[in-house]
């Protein structure tokens, strides 16, 4: 990747600078902390003793087969759900104001397979410097060749399904985490922007809390119970398709809905507008209003606030959301927000459609006419 971006018209900060403001206002008013609260602490043991109960129980080797396979499949939901609610603010530093509280509870990233060192910079980094940006933002690129989520990459015959598989492609976010993208991404020279550049003690973390997933999840499950290696591995496979369809479709429905923007830069390199502005043209809510969502989805149905505000804790956004909403508004800036997960997901698909099958018609229609 050649082209170095910035954002360069710093005249439109004045959005930012004013959420900014009100929203400190609010926790100084409220005499609260940006940090975790009673909620959030209720919130991290429930899925910390939900995970290892559910680990537990499968390993107790007291359930049949199908009982077995809804305990895995629940096991892998809530990895997602811890991904979610804790490793997610911790990584961002938002969950404590302690740099060590934050970093212990990031390597709950490495019992459910993936390397908080390496999200860091995908994600915290990258992903949220040059959100949706085609060719600069990794997050966006799901399956490349397979699924199309960007108008400038060109069309091919099989992405005309896209809108029919690329629900179950999400499904193995998790296990190519697991077993190859994390690997992938510490050994290529630079992921997106940031040149590789890593610790010598991170080599040894890659590698052994690798295996330490691998143990837990495989070697464990083939030393208490009576299985052969193929049922270990399917085991394993399962769990990992759950915590997969679960992160894959929520992070996919903050930023490939309809309404949202994939900008390009200029010739010089440079985008056009304030990063804060970027971020509201790029990032959009989902199912504002859902209390389950809230609880389970770690504040990233209100992907707005987060991005904006990634080092608030995300049992805080519903309160801030009412500030930024408002300040958008005055500044006529878009607050892209869809209000149940089911209209989100239909948006998705239309997206999916629309950048798969309908854009092969068209570009199948020009060459005839060409032709």
């Amino acid at each position: 990747m050649s082209q170095k971006l910035k954002f360069i018209n710093t005249n439109q900060s004045a959005f930012f600078s004013t959420a900014r403001k009100m929203v400190d206002i609010y926790f100084q008013e409220q005499g609260i902390s940006r940090n975790a609260n009673w909620l959030m602490w209720s919130k991290t043991a429930f899925f910390l003793v939900g995970y290892v109960s559910l680990y537990l129980l499968i390993l107790s080797g007291n359930f049949g087969t199908l009982p077995l396979i809804g305990l895995t499949l629940a096991l892998g939901a809530f990895g997602a759900f811890i991904g979610f609610n804790i490793c997610h603010d911790a990584i961002h530093g938002s969950f404590s104001k302690s740099s060590k509280v934050n970093k212990s509870l990031s390597y709950l990233f490495y019992i459910i397979g993936a390397n908080p060192y390496l999200w860091n910079i995908s994600h915290n980094v990258v992903h949220h410097t040059y959100t949706n940006i085609p060719g600069h933002d990794e997050d966006i690129e799901v399956a490349p060749g397979l699924i199309r989520l960007d108008e400038s990459e060109k069309v091919n015959k099989i992405q005309r399904f896209q809108h029919l598989y690329a629900f179950w492609l999400y499904g193995l976010a998790s296990l190519s985490w697991a077993l190859r993208k994390d690997y992938v991404k510490f050994f290529q020279k630079q992921i997106g922007q940031h040149r590789n550049q890593h610790p010598k003690r991170e080599y040894f973390n890659l590698f052994f809390f690798k295996l330490v997933h691998y143990f837990l999840f495989i070697g464990v499950p083939l030393l208490v119970l009576d299985l052969t290696w193929w049922q270990a591995a399917l085991g394993f496979l399962i769990m990992h398709l759950a915590e997969g369809t679960v992160m894959g479709l929520v992070f996919q429905l903050a930023h490939v809905v309809e309404g949202t923007d994939f900008p390009v830069p200029n010739e010089q390199g440079s985008m056009e507008e304030a990063w804060a502005n970027h971020q509201m043209r790029t990032t959009a809510n989902f199912a504002p209003k859902s209390a389950v969502a809230s609880f389970f989805l770690g504040g990233l149905n209100r992907q707005i606030e987060h991005h904006l505000f990634p080092k608030v804790c995300h049992v805080h956004y519903p309160a801030i959301s009412k500030i930024i909403k408002q300040t958008a508004a005055e500044f006529d800036l878009p607050y892209i927000e869809i209000e149940s997960f089911k209209a989100a997901l239909l948006s998705h698909y239309r997206i999916l459609r629309k950048l798969g099958k309908e854009a092969y018609q068209d570009q199948t229609k020009t060459l005839q006419l060409v032709s």
